[in-house]
């Protein structure tokens, strides 16, 4: 399907995009993980951020000042993600233990560990506006959500509509969970009505980010394209080429306007589009191997990247 325009057209004074900062110049170089950097988040102010590595830790940086600040152990496997609650008080993450931690974020202590998946845990995140619901993603095919208020170890809702591994989810402030699969579909979650819905894209799906507005999704594909999804109606937007995406999971993200999207290459590099027209705006070499992950700081101030060659790079 060719890409459609978002909406009818603008007046021709409003073509061009905003004047935004595209952090492309590198700050600081932050070292510490013994391998590769699989994530790195931000929490919600954009003040810290956590890494998770395939040496089995977490770190919180503050990657303003190029400063490590705490390291948390207790993982047996690889971490593959992590997300931070409103407050900062806690924060959560997974990997190949096939277990979701929940962490104390100034004593360093696990408080929860809730058990459930059947095979090792791609990704989660908290859901908007509260520190309680979490939702999370494995290879074992299901989409599960935990109530970290709850004594249960048990997930209280399961979805395993998925055909292959769940690498990415989202969650919306309208109760809706976005996963994307390995089997090249993104699964919109209705949990308030009790529906699903399913977008088709035929390429492996690593990661899904919804824009700040909530009407559009982006998917990161396989095939080496960048896909912009209509939320609702799932119709294809624009598509974003240029970058070599074929064989490892790799992240995507909006710019806080939502006029730009961004996206990794495998050969280490980091592309800006331009939303809309879809044109390439920006590239720049990031890492000498590949970029496992990004994170958009929420008010554009910097741009982290992490890579196999275990640095995380903050852009300006």
């Amino acid at each position: 399907m060719p890409p459609r325009p978002l909406g009818p057209a603008p007046p021709p004074d409003t073509l061009l995009p905003p004047n935004e900062h595209l952090p492309s110049k590198e700050a600081a170089c932050l070292r510490g993980h013994e391998g590769p950097v699989l994530a790195v988040r931000f929490n919600s102010q954009g003040t810290y951020c956590l890494s998770c590595g395939k040496d089995r830790s977490v770190r919180l940086w503050n990657p303003h000042r190029g400063i490590l600040i705490k390291t948390y152990t207790g993982h047996g496997y690889d971490v593959r993600d992590a997300a931070v609650v409103a407050d900062n008080s806690k924060f959560a993450s997974c990997g190949g233990d096939r277990q979701v931690f929940l962490w104390d974020v100034s004593t360093g202590n696990i408080i929860r560990k809730f058990r459930g998946h059947d095979a090792y845990i791609n990704t989660l995140c908290f859901s908007p506006g509260s520190c309680d619901v979490l939702v999370s993603g494995g290879y074992d095919q299901a989409v599960k959500v935990w109530d970290c208020r709850s004594r249960s170890i048990d997930a209280i809702q399961v979805m395993r509509n998925a055909r292959d591994s769940v690498t990415s989810v989202a969650v919306t402030e309208r109760a809706e969970i976005l996963a994307g699969s390995v089997d090249g579909a993104i699964r919109r979650f209705d949990v308030r009505m009790g529906r699903l819905f399913t977008d088709e894209l035929h390429h492996p799906v690593t990661c899904v980010k919804v824009s700040r507005d909530t009407n559009c999704v982006l998917a990161a594909c396989m095939d080496g394209t960048m896909r912009l999804l209509d939320r609702v109606e799932g119709d294809l937007l624009a598509e974003y080429t240029g970058h070599t995406h074929s064989s490892v999971k790799m992240d995507c993200c909006f710019t806080p306007s939502d006029a730009y999207v961004a996206g990794s290459s495998e050969d280490g590099r980091v592309f800006y589009w331009e939303l809309v027209e879809a044109q390439q705006v920006e590239c720049f070499q990031a890492h000498a191997g590949v970029v496992c992950s990004m994170a958009m700081h929420p008010k554009g101030e910097c741009l982290l990247t992490s890579s196999v060659d275990g640095a995380i790079k903050v852009w300006v």
